[in-house]
């Protein structure tokens, strides 16, 4: 069946660093009404979306709205990791820095703006070097004096990493993001990790021959990931995988800690098949497929 609303593909090549960027940024040149909203490619959504992300903004205060979102793994075990780290790592360290500061950030999955506040930071050419665009636009506008709201509404995130090293680059490339866009939170995020510390307090008192403490340590530090996995996986963003193997959060606690220590020693990353440099919050493309030209 036909869609009753006019529809435009548009297919955009990669003249900004950010290619992202440079794709809404055609978008928003060709669309016909005030409200934009822009998802990632990976995004699943059911029919209450549009209406209720689009609902803020019918407040001319409000500027931005942006989304929590669940991991939906697509792709087997590492895959699963990801998807996971992005129902409760992902989503408590969102929810906790609304509730300290508000929201002054926006989440690449769901980003939903009024054209007039996009004008008033430059448009999207303001923001075509920024590795977090998502991070950046959110800044932006809520420095011009407008709100940026955190949608109650949740989305699916697709997963699809069938390896461990498509893993692995898409995990660091998203740490050195946050490295970057919020150093000093970065920093601090360092520790919140539970397992690595109780690993470490295992060794440390069985080093000591204490082993009933290193048993304490060790299981204080998974019991604390399966209660958070459990309270924000499931409770706030109902991922159904969280429900049936809240395990997986211990593991994936462990993972987060390499990734967030990975991510202060290199300033090169992946995306697709094109490679990055980090100059502070802003990217220079090192090498480009022959297909994104």
């Amino acid at each position: 069946m036909l869609s009753p609303h006019p529809t435009r593909i548009l297919v955009t090549g990669t003249p900004w660093p950010n290619p992202v960027v440079y794709s809404f940024h055609c978008m928003a040149e060709a669309a016909a009404h005030d409200v934009l909203v822009t998802t990632d490619s990976d995004v699943e959504v059911d029919s209450s979306y549009l209406r209720e992300v689009a609902a803020p903004l019918l407040d001319p205060r409000v500027g931005m709205v942006t989304c929590v979102y669940r991991g939906k793994n697509a792709a087997g075990f590492f895959s699963g990791l990801t998807a996971v780290g992005m129902s409760v790592e992902m989503t408590a360290g969102v929810l906790v820095a609304n509730r300290l500061e508000g929201m002054k950030f926006g989440l690449g999955p769901t980003t939903v703006v009024r054209k007039d506040a996009l004008a008033s930071i430059g448009g999207y050419p303001a923001l075509k070097d920024y590795i977090a665009y998502d991070f950046a636009i959110g800044k932006l506008i809520e420095k011009a004096g407008y709100r940026v709201v955190l949608s109650c509404h949740i989305i699916d995130h697709v997963v699809n990493q069938k390896s461990f090293l498509r893993m692995w680059q898409n995990q660091l490339r998203w740490a050195q993001t946050t490295r970057y866009s919020r150093p000093w939170g970065h920093l601090g995020s360092g520790l919140i990790f539970a397992m690595p510390y109780g690993v470490f307090g295992f060794l440390a008192a069985g080093g000591l021959g204490l082993w009933k403490t290193a048993v304490l340590l060790l299981g204080a530090a998974v019991l604390n990931r399966l209660i958070e996995a459990w309270l924000v996986g499931w409770m706030v963003v109902r991922d159904p995988r969280i429900k049936r193997a809240p395990w997986l959060y211990p593991l994936r606690d462990l993972l987060g800690f390499a990734v967030w220590f990975a991510s202060y020693l290199n300033l090169r990353y992946a995306w697709r098949d094109n490679r990055f440099e980090l100059q502070g919050t802003r990217i220079v493309l090192r090498q480009s497929s022959p297909d994104s030209r």
